[in-house]
């Protein structure tokens, strides 16, 4: 897949506030893309600014190698979808999914044979003459896509498309999302706020926050491999963990220490130095534990440890640990259940472990909330936040 939509030093202010900063992104022909992140990072006026309903400060928006950031919407060849669905209440579904063609003024023929396949594509071909007040939220949405993708354009833009459904709803419409996007093959953009929904759908996601990206990557390497604090706290839980370098093992890990904790092993994939600080993000599923001490491995961290809190979930229990005077969250899946098993209980003496691979250098650091003391941010090497200059 070679680059398509191309974002280059994009910027926009409304007022006083930053809502883009620079940003610049390629995305592929054909690919699901997400742009993820909290209310007023930023990402709904990049869609925007793809879809011409607003304009860039500076930079330019290239589509498909052809200039559109001057463009106005109906003079590129993107469709938008909206979490409001936008369809006409006093037309059919046959009939708000033809709309475009009609205005497009195409034969009766071709109108009928299109229409015809994309109810077919979403599977409504028995509700074509309902009007929208007949349907269900994912009826409605469902209608919507067809209505965009009918025109063929080569970008399909979505902002939160699922917000307005219900939890069990929008699972379902991830499946139909996905199903849809792989039968036509066309450059999905989506935008959403919801971590679950980015990492179902996306061939690569796009973290914002105040206007600029985090970090680019798969979803496996977002949530595996987190660049920056805000990004490893804002996809899934995290431990954070704020110490120093004292030692370098095997010219792949180090030992970093951590309140009074001497030797943490950790990958060092940064290649910090002895005395360098260094900011660890550990996932909770990542960390197990046990009543029993688990044996002795050179690349494996053991500490003992006292539950003070936990919460049984069904499929996982989420412990809450206290060790060395750190507060670690834990988290167990129950791979099996034995009924006379003795459980971990509050204020149990346990033993807690990782893998030295499963700590994460952070590239940059920040508080995320007022349990962590904020530093200045640490640069540790070039380029930022995917591969992108600011």
């Amino acid at each position: 897949m070679s680059e398509f939509l191309e974002f280059r030093e994009v910027a926009k202010r409304f007022g006083t506030i930053q809502a883009v900063g620079g940003v610049s992104l390629s995305i592929k022909k054909g690919e699901f893309y997400s742009l993820l992140g909290p209310s007023g990072c930023g990402k709904t006026t990049m869609l925007r600014l793809a879809a011409g309903f607003e304009y860039p400060d500076t930079g330019r928006i290239i589509l498909d190698g052809q200039d559109i950031t001057d463009l106005p919407p109906d003079k590129r060849k993107v469709n938008t979808i909206f979490q409001s669905y936008a369809l006409f209440p006093h037309l059919t579904v046959w009939e708000n999914i033809a709309f475009g063609l009609r205005v497009a003024k195409k034969p009766k023929e071709e109108i009928a044979s299109e229409v015809e396949a994309m109810l077919r594509l979403i599977r409504m071909g028995g509700e074509a003459g309902k009007k929208p007040d007949q349907l269900s939220g994912g009826q409605k949405q469902r209608v919507a896509i067809a209505r965009a993708l009918i025109n063929k354009p080569q970008v399909l833009l979505l902002d939160e498309p699922l917000a307005a459904l219900d939890l069990k709803l929008r699972q379902r419409m991830l499946i139909e999302l996905d199903m849809i996007h792989d039968q036509v093959g066309i450059t999905f953009l989506y935008v959403t706020h919801d971590q679950g929904e980015a990492m179902s759908l996306s061939d690569r996601i796009a973290v914002m926050d105040s206007g600029r990206i985090e970090q680019v990557g798969s979803p496996a390497e977002i949530y595996e491999a987190p660049r920056t604090s805000f990004v490893a706290a804002f996809i899934g839980d995290t431990n954070f963990l704020e110490g120093e370098v004292t030692g370098l093992l095997d010219k792949e890990y180090c030992q970093v220490r951590i309140a009074d904790i001497p030797g943490v092993i950790c990958f060092n994939d940064k290649s910090m130095k002895p005395g360098s600080p260094v900011y660890l993000s550990i996932r909770p599923e990542k960390i197990h534990i046990s009543r029993d001490r688990p044996e002795e491995s050179r690349q494996v961290n053991i500490l003992p440890a006292v539950v003070e809190d936990m919460i049984y979930l069904g499929s996982t229990t989420k412990y809450w640990v206290k060790t060395h005077g750190l507060r670690i969250q834990v988290l167990r899946q129950h791979f099996r259940f034995f009924l006379d098993e003795k459980p971990i209980r509050w204020n149990d003496d346990v033993w807690i472990w990782w893998h030295g691979d499963d700590g994460f250098m952070l590239d940059r650091y920040r508080a995320i909330d007022e349990n962590l003391v904020a530093l200045p941010p640490q640069k540790v090497g070039e380029p930022e936040a995917g591969g992108e200059k600011r």
